[in-house]
């Protein structure tokens, strides 16, 4: 005899759900920037904190460093190429741990090259908004190479090293609300 267990399915709130990076400039500093438009889904077994899937899809030309001049720069083809490449995607692939803290292994797709990553992930609540629905938090990070995803393009400085670094940090706030 099959039991089944209960899950709940809940979309990705992008006005409360912030998909953030940081990257290393000229060496001596950082420059943070976001994607705007994220929509994807978060399945949860009932009785648990940890996901048991997890897919989101970002619009590439939602990207906002709050400087126009370099986010058309990031659009274009000697980075994120948005016209040929328009979304980034993320498919979780297992889970590992349990509890408040866990494990987060999925396939990220930029620029039509995908790649396996590792989001650390903190399980941050669950709560019923004023409106009666569930809805549910984490936060997750993972650094990726971006050269392991074709993003390569780069300038050397006179001084040495190089105008932006390799490591791109990833960080995320999602919050969902439960469907149905």
């Amino acid at each position: 005899m099959m039991t089944s267990s209960k899950k709940q399915t809940y979309s990705i709130d992008s006005s409360h759900t912030a998909v953030e990076f940081v990257v290393r400039h000229m060496m001596i500093a950082k420059v943070r920037g976001r994607f705007t438009a994220v929509v994807g889904t978060i399945v949860v077994p009932d009785g648990s904190n940890v996901p048991e899937a997890v897919e989101a899809t970002i619009e590439t030309a939602s990207i906002d460093t709050h400087e126009d001049q370099r986010d058309q720069h990031l659009r274009s083809g000697d980075f994120l190429d948005a016209e040929k490449f328009g979304q980034l995607n993320f498919r979780s692939t297992g889970f590992e741990g349990s509890g408040d803290a866990f494990s987060m292994r999925g396939d990220l797709t930029i620029r039509g090259v995908t790649r396996e990553v590792v989001f650390h992930v903190t399980f941050e609540g669950r709560v019923t908004d004023p409106w009666g629905n569930s809805r549910i938090g984490y936060e997750a990070h993972a650094t990726i190479s971006r050269k392991d995803f074709g993003v390569t393009w780069n300038q050397a400085l006179e001084t040495g090293g190089v105008l932006i670094g390799d490591d791109i940090r990833i960080e995320i706030t999602a919050e969902a609300v439960a469907q149905g």
